[in-house]
């Protein structure tokens, strides 16, 4: 991205707005391959299901340039505020830092998050130093509620959790764009294909999160570069400002001054 128009999360400054995630690859090779084609500086890690605590076991931190990467370790799998934050507290203690994206499940089939549970987490972890990221459904109340307690970002889902079907409430979307003006708004969830990053950045978000689009294509390597490549241009594209939707046609060479007229 241009220089003038650089990514802010956290205190930090980035050129991609594209985060990924680090579940589902078949090995840490893969999953190198597939962080690098997107060029991505952010990598989210589920602190309870993928090690990065202990040295003496195989560790994906070992397989990352963390010259250039920074972890944002997640609570995913936890159920519970509590879970939650006992997970949070975890990864900063294994050194990986106060950045976390916060994750409170609340239902097993669809995977939405408990919204009030993620509330009552945010509020501990933000008094206790953390950077917060907190995942919630595209609620443009509990965005701000969340914005207002100090979180650096507020996450909506895009559509379940490896649904892959895109954006599903883009009004939602765009009134959180309005409403949220003081941290990033970053699309987390629902992303299948290039398309559907491009929408998200156009509606206004700062960012894309995404994990199962990449994993589970078939070249995981060639979507990683074409997410990348979708998210600049739907950034692109919002910051040109569209031209307004019209319900007839509107020529476009002008009939002043044709011959013959």
């Amino acid at each position: 991205m241009a220089d003038d128009d650089l990514f802010h999360l956290g205190g930090k400054t980035y050129r991609s707005r594209l985060i990924v995630g680090t579940g589902k690859y078949r090995d840490f090779a893969a999953t190198r391959a597939a962080i690098d084609a997107a060029g991505a500086e952010i990598v989210t890690v589920a602190v309870r299901r993928v090690n990065i605590t202990d040295a003496k076991a195989d560790n994906l931190l070992d397989h990352l340039d963390l010259t250039r990467t920074t972890i944002l370790p997640n609570t995913a799998g936890c159920h519970t505020a509590a879970e939650a934050i006992r997970t949070a507290r975890l990864a900063r203690e294994a050194g990986v830092g106060a950045l976390v994206k916060l994750e409170v499940i609340g239902d097993e089939q669809t995977l939405f998050p408990d919204v009030p549970a993620t509330i009552e987490a945010a509020q501990v972890l933000v008094k206790e130093g953390f950077t917060v990221l907190p995942y919630i459904t595209d609620d443009p109340i509990a965005a701000r509620r969340l914005e207002d307690l100090g979180c650096a970002a507020v996450m909506p889902l895009a559509a379940p959790i490896g649904s892959g079907m895109g954006v599903q409430n883009p009004a939602n979307l765009r009134i959180m764009r309005e409403m949220i003006t003081e941290v990033p708004l970053i699309v987390d969830a629902g992303v299948g294909a290039a398309s559907d990053a491009a929408i998200a950045m156009e509606l206004g978000a700062d960012g894309v999160l995404m994990n199962t689009a990449i994993a589970a294509a078939e070249d995981s390597v060639k979507m990683a570069e074409a997410m990348k490549l979708a998210v600049e241009a739907g950034r692109l594209s919002w910051l040109a400002g569209r031209m307004p939707k019209k319900l007839y046609a509107s020529a476009s060479s002008p009939l002043a001054g044709v011959v013959g007229r």
